[in-house]
């Protein structure tokens, strides 16, 4: 019995100028027209049959006018024709014109140009009609035999097409096809027979690779590819024969394309875990990473090694040296993308090794001079940190290393490398006196602030031996220079314009002035400029060159008065040391004096012309505080109050910053396991009895194509009564809603619209617009609909970036009278941008990095009735679905005021960053700000319309 099948149409938009073409008009053009005027009334009848135009009339001029040319542009759009046209009658029987299209088709097939051979052979993979097909199996055999591999190869796919559709065609499919197989030579007929008989015959497919498994590294790339492919098929239906196909892919891992080395390791490995079979896999992914020059090549190879990692723990130990040879490679990602392998995989047996390379690639970026060099430097120092801290017998080492480098370091670099030294000393107290004069030693060749601050610190905290002291405070005193420090560079300032005077002999020259324009940080966080005008010689003022003087003169002189309050601080706590080694009474009294001296200057000196700032009040109190320390010292009960405030207290605020560091390392971890646990009544699987494990032996790619269209994170039928939202009242003569779904860059809408009147809606169409980065792929078709009966439409938006985008428009219908037009405005659909964030962490030197790099900031001041400042962060954090970077453990339940850092990352690897600072007074509200900064302007005002609108919400 013949079954009648409906060709699957595909809407062609037509340009709107255009008109569709007259029947007439076409029937003229066929049969008087040249080749040229043929072509484009054939054109004009193909997309008139894709887009539903009724051409069968045409049919019978297509054969007597078109199918006897032999343009070969005719021919080819012939062949299309072919495909769209309708080819049976009403009632289900093929159409007479059809036996003549045959006739043609066969002569095609016997033609001696094998490209149309070839063309014809690759338009019959597209039929299913077994009445247009029967006639033509005879000649689609006897292209088999052609000459030309060109013919013979499409020849196979035919007939694999025509028996997938028509078994009964061709019966003895498989056997012939066999035959071929072993007697073709051209790789390409050999791997498209080889792909059929996959697909109609394993079992043949199979016979043929076991004969031919000693000639399989002669094959080229595709054949052996399909090979590959074929095993997969095989070890699916049948996996318990999945060990005899191993030494197979064992062979394959030789290949010379790249391409079957890939796919032959990944093959190897879903085969078997045994260790020798993921080794060999490694080696493969390893020497192709090696090999490969294209870096995309590169990193999906190195993602690949990185699954094969996570699946067998501790099995890779031995290939981390070959993967430091990556390191060669310059590009960032690759390099990164290979360390973080690296990090997993180092043992007590491979660190001293593998540090020792880093240390050389370390050693080797000083004198690189490409873009990302201090990237790839900061990198290493993290990797080197990380070893260090893993592996306490080589943090001695890499400290020396670091200290002894770290004026080559940039001021990222080196800010990693003084706070590495910090979680040694905190960790290892047997180290700490080795690191204390090493970075004494090193102290002169510090640069930035902030490694200043931190070495000063540290010295601070553990110089606690009586030579230690010594060596630090004789250190200081030399960083500091002559004191006082105001008086000194009033004395070099009177000495220079007194050598300039007599340089110039005494004439006295005018002052000339210009405007200085300066850009200020306001109290609320804005920014403003300054203009002045500034005469020469106060310009000489504030320009004092810093070149000669000492490092920690040369900071207070540039208005680094932050190093000068931690410098006080520094200078307290080792005057307390030195008071609990119960030395002389007059030697911590010169120490005291001679502090205080100091603190004093920096003062003076922050309150004088000769900074280029002058000294800010926390900074002025904080130096205040100092001294009034020192002069209470010797207070018994006061001094214990100091001792607690200053020494114990700072140790354990150190101590709890890195054990909550060290936790959510640990946590992070832990979560990368927690899949590997096996429960103590999880069931033991017996490999004789197993059925169900069978299925582990699933396609690869069937796999990846079920994550990428999103199958496995299919919501459940009862969260969808969330997402609905209502377009238009109970009231009005249509009623819609509409089931919103966001699935990652797509935006499904699936709108219920039911008539309420008693009259059929005609033309009824529903026209959107959008506001924000979304586009509107496809217009929802027009349609009837029949008194107080239901349609449902579907709509697809695409987004392509991060905010807060709304959906509007109408719903436009005809009727009842002629000529009658109506309008529904639609209620607008607010996308939420909380479904692209999700919450992410980052250091805290990557935080304030993007901090001051992004341009864009909102600050909001916070309004609510939320009366705990925990509380309030935490619903902040509900509500902009932002993950905290500062530790909950530094937040004082009894504390009236609190600051923390928020971050956030979107699909679209947008970086999104928040800080909020809030104080509550007694009985008082909670008062502050929450100031959200990110790369786009649309993150920041949604995310901040987002807490405005929800902040006072009881959370």
């Amino acid at each position: 019995m013949t079954t009648n099948r409906e060709a699957c149409y595909t809407l062609v938009q037509l340009p709107a100028h255009s008109e569709a073409p007259n029947v007439q008009t076409l029937k003229r053009n066929l049969e008087r027209g040249t080749d040229e005027i043929k072509i484009e009334a054939l054109q004009q009848i193909i997309k008139g049959a894709l887009n539903g135009e009724n051409y069968e009339q045409l049919l019978m001029h297509i054969i007597r006018f078109v199918m006897p040319s032999k343009n070969k542009v005719l021919k080819k759009l012939l062949l299309f024709y072919w495909e769209v046209c309708p080819k049976y009658n009403a009632d289900g029987k093929l159409r007479q014109e059809m036996i003549l299209a045959c006739n043609s088709l066969r002569s095609d097939l016997q033609h001696p140009n094998e490209y149309i051979r070839g063309a014809t052979l690759r338009f019959l993979c597209k039929l299913s009609e077994p009445e247009i097909l029967e006639p033509l199996v005879d000649s689609a055999f006897e292209c088999l035999e052609h000459r030309h591999i060109y013919v013979r190869k499409n020849a196979v796919f035919a007939l694999g097409a025509i028996y997938k559709h028509n078994p009964h065609l061709i019966p003895d499919i498989h056997d012939r096809l066999f035959e071929f197989l072993q007697s073709q030579d051209d790789m390409i007929c050999k791997r498209n027979t080889l792909i059929m008989l996959n697909t109609i015959a394993p079992d043949l497919a199979i016979k043929w690779l076991q004969k031919s498994v000693s000639q399989l590294l002669d094959f080229d790339e595709t054949l052996q590819l399909a090979v590959i492919d074929l095993i997969r098929t095989a070890v699916t239906s049948s996996p318990k024969e999945r060990a005899k196909y191993i030494p197979v892919v064992f062979q394959l891992l030789s290949a010379r394309a790249n391409s079957v080395k890939y796919e032959a390791a990944q093959t190897l490995v879903s085969l078997t875990n045994k260790p020798a079979a993921v080794k060999e896999s490694a080696s493969c992914y390893i020497e192709l990473v090696s090999l490969e020059s294209d870096n995309n090549v590169k990193l999906t190879v190195l993602e690949a090694l990185d699954q094969l990692r996570l699946k067998n723990k501790g099995v890779l130990d031995d290939f981390v040296m070959d993967l430091l040879r990556i390191l060669s490679c310059p590009d960032f990602e690759v390099r990164r993308k290979c360390l973080h392998i690296v990090m997993d995989l180092i043992s007590r047996r491979n660190i001293q090794d593998v540090v020792s390379l880093l240390k050389k690639e370390l050693t080797k970026s000083y004198e690189d001079h490409y873009d990302q060099v201090s990237s790839y430097r900061l990198l290493l120092i993290q990797t080197i940190h990380s070893c260090a801290i893993h592996f306490p017998e080589i943090a001695a080492d890499v400290v020396q290393v670091f200290l002894s480098s770290i004026g080559q370091f940039n001021t990222s670099s080196a800010v990693d490398a003084i706070t590495f030294v910090r979680e040694v000393a905190e960790k290892f107290p047997d180290q700490r006196p080795d690191i204390i004069q090493q970075i004494i030693y090193a102290f002169d060749n510090m640069k930035p602030g902030k490694v200043v601050r931190g070495a000063l610190w540290l010295v601070g905290e553990y110089a606690v031996s009586e030579s230690d002291i010594r060596d630090a405070w004789n250190k200081i005193r030399e960083a500091i220079g002559e004191l006082p420090l105001l008086a000194a560079e009033q004395r070099e300032q009177e000495e220079a314009e007194a050598a300039a005077n007599a340089t110039e002999g005494g004439e006295i020259k005018p002052l000339s002035s210009q405007t200085v324009t300066t850009t200020r940080i306001l109290a609320d966080g804005t920014y403003a400029t300054e203009s002045s005008l500034t005469t020469a010689a106060a310009a000489e003022k504030t320009g004092i060159r810093t070149d000669n003087k000492p490092l920690l003169r040369a900071l207070l002189l540039k208005g680094d008065f932050f190093a000068g309050s931690v410098l006080a601080n520094t200078l307290v706590k080792l005057v307390f040391n030195l008071q609990k080694l119960s030395i002389g009474v007059s030697e911590i009294n010169t120490h005291r004096a001679e502090a205080m001296l100091i603190m004093t200057g920096i003062l003076r000196l922050g309150q004088s012309t000769f900074v280029t700032h002058p000294i800010d009040e926390d900074s002025y109190d904080r130096i205040l505080s100092c001294i009034r320390a020192l002069e209470h010292v010797d207070n018994e009960d006061e001094g214990s109050i100091l001792l607690e405030a200053f020494i114990e207290s700072s140790q354990k605020a150190v101590t709890n910053l890195i054990s909550v560091e060290d936790s959510r390392l640990n946590k992070e971890k832990k979560g990368d396991n927690e899949g590997e646990v096996t429960q103590v009544d999880e069931g033991i699987s017996f490999r004789l009895l197993e059925k169900k494990s069978d299925a582990e032996a699933v396609n690869s790619i069937e796999e990846d194509i079920i994550l990428a269209t999103g199958e496995v994170s299919a919501q459940q039928p009862v969260s969808k009564l969330e997402n609905i939202v209502q377009l238009t009242g109970f009231t009005d003569p249509i009623y819609a809603e509409a089931y919103v779904s966001v699935h990652q860059y797509d935006i499904l809408l699936d709108i219920l619209i039911v008539n309420q009147t008693d009259e059929t809606m005609k033309d009824l169409s529903i026209d959107f617009a959008t506001l924000g980065d979304l586009k509107l792929v496809e217009r929802p078709r027009s349609y009837n609909v029949g008194p107080h009966s239901f349609s449902s439409v579907k709509a697809n938006i695409k987004v392509s970036s991060t905010e807060t985008c709304v959906i509007f428009g109408n719903i436009v219908y005809e009727g009842p009278g002629v000529g009658e037009s109506h309008c529904v405005v639609l209620n607008d659909i607010h996308i939420d941008i909380m479904e692209y964030i999700k919450p992410g962490y980052c250091d805290e030197r990557a935080f304030h990095s993007m901090w001051t790099e992004f341009e864009w900031e909102n600050k909001v001041n916070v309004n609510t009735n939320i009366s705990d400042l925990n509380t309030y962060l935490h619903h902040v954090m509900k509500l902009t679905n932002m993950g905290c970077l500062t530790p909950e453990k530094t937040f004082a339940k009894e504390c009236g005021f609190l600051s923390a850092n928020l971050y956030a990352r979107s699909i679209f690897g947008e970086d999104a960053l928040a800080n909020i600072s809030i104080e509550k007074r007694d009985n008082g509200p909670i008062t502050g700000h929450v100031r959200i900064r990110s790369k786009t302007q649309g993150i920041a005002l949604s995310l901040g319309d987002k807490v405005t609108l929800s902040q006072k919400q009881q959370a």
